[in-house]
């Protein structure tokens, strides 16, 4: 490549935007959420078309968005060096993730993984905009520094979550990219919210904030913090435990879910949440997949699925989940559920757990009842891949339970 080459940044790579083409399709459709209202010469006002059907190589790009300008001195180092170095190993990494099965564990490819997908969400326009806003206005140079400086940020908080691998393979719609793919969903804050407005995202550390992220035409990723799907009745935006930021976390393959199966109207909730959170722009393989609110069930922000579209499958989720880790030389080490070391304060935290204890085992029952005696997903626990299923007395005893709450009659 020549040193112009390296000016034209993809800020949602090529290689990205083929997952969610057709096979032999060398084109796709992009729309544009927000198209410009141009003035001709003559005086006269008129809004450009908002769909075009293009190659990977025009869309989600900008000339120069990653160089870097010194005096005179124009430097395309980071779009040669750290993205390039960033994009080479992504594909492999979300491969894997992508035909993710039990038993499995690939520390590389999760390493990878994870940070591919927190520099995802800050290298695209929106990304960028808001680390600009970070302190006052910034010169770009010093923004793309920052983005580099804290490219880990996202990783510990969603090394912890609840990690769901779903499957839109029975749905004739499939999922779509934006411009911003890494996108973050939280009921209680809708679109006009003052949470979304603009560059704005809801915070992934927010107890109801979900991530998801697309990783071909029939999987997407989601993440779900542990503390919500322990209890969904809590506040939406209060605080995850242990907030803080670039820190130390472990993950467990073991409890990656896989194989749920999206209905239609899920998957046209999600691209409708995709769409709605995308920056400017969004694209499909088909035409019609860019207008999920025309078939979709409900648009009501709080009400997708029952409010519970993005939920793993609670009865995969357990109490406790403290890691104790011992190393050859002698040294150990050991993480609560939510990241605390043991001298930390929230490591034992005896109100909560009772208050968990007492919310999942109702969240498990309500679960139940709503979407059946067998379990919706699944996942690798004591040394097998399980496909769960409630049998009557379970169910009796799930119906029992939310009839103390008053859940059902």
């Amino acid at each position: 490549m020549t040193p112009t080459d390296y000016r034209h940044n993809h800020y949602v790579p090529e290689w990205y935007q083929r997952r969610f083409m057709l096979p032999r399709q060398s084109r796709y459709f992009r729309l544009d959420l927000h198209p410009d209202v141009v003035t001709s010469p003559g005086g006269h006002k008129y809004t450009r078309h908002d769909l075009h059907e293009w190659s990977p190589v025009k869309m989600f790009a900008e000339d120069d968005l990653y160089t870097t300008q010194w005096g005179p001195i124009t430097n395309t180092e980071i779009e040669r060096f750290f993205f390039g170095k960033l994009d080479s190993d992504g594909p492999k990494a979300l491969d894997y993730f992508t035909s993710f099965k039990h038993p499995s564990v690939d520390a590389p490819a999760f390493q990878t993984f994870l940070r591919y997908m927190s520099v995802q969400k800050l290298r695209t326009p929106k990304g960028l905009d808001y680390l600009a806003s970070l302190g006052g206005p910034r010169h770009k140079n010093i923004t793309l520094m920052m983005l580099q400086s804290i490219q880990h940020i996202f990783c510990a908080t969603w090394t912890e979550c609840v990690w769901q691998i779903a499957d839109a393979s029975n749905s004739p719609t499939k999922f779509i990219v934006s411009d911003h793919p890494v996108t973050v969903y939280n009921r209680a804050c809708p679109p006009l919210s003052k949470y979304c407005l603009g560059f704005q995202d809801p915070d992934i550390r927010m107890a109801a904030t979900h991530t998801i992220f697309p990783l071909s035409l029939n999987k997407m990723l989601i993440l779900t913090n542990l503390n919500w799907v322990r209890d969904p009745y809590q506040n939406e935006l209060k605080p995850r435990p242990n907030p803080q930021l670039m820190r130390e976390a472990m993950f467990k393959f073991t409890d990656v879910q896989v194989g749920r199966f999206l209905s239609e109207d899920e998957v046209l909730m999600i691209n409708m949440i995709i769409k709605r959170r995308a920056y400017r722009y969004i694209a499909a393989a088909k035409k019609e997949w860019l207008y999920p609110e025309r078939e979709v069930s409900t648009d009501h922000w709080k009400k997708l699925g029952d409010g519970y579209l993005l939920m793993p499958e609670p009865r995969l989720v357990h109490l406790g989940g403290d890691i104790f880790i011992g190393y050859k030389n002698g040294h150990h080490d050991a993480f609560s559920e939510y990241g605390h070391k043991p001298w930390q304060k929230g490591y034992k935290d005896a109100a909560r757990e009772r208050r968990e204890a007492e919310t999942l085992y109702r969240f498990q029952a309500e679960w139940a009842v709503l979407r059946g005696a067998r379990y919706t997903a699944e996942d690798y626990s004591f040394m097998r891949q399980r496909r769960g299923e409630d049998d009557a007395d379970d169910m009796a005893r799930h119906r029992a339970l939310l009839k103390r709450y008053g859940r059902i009659a």
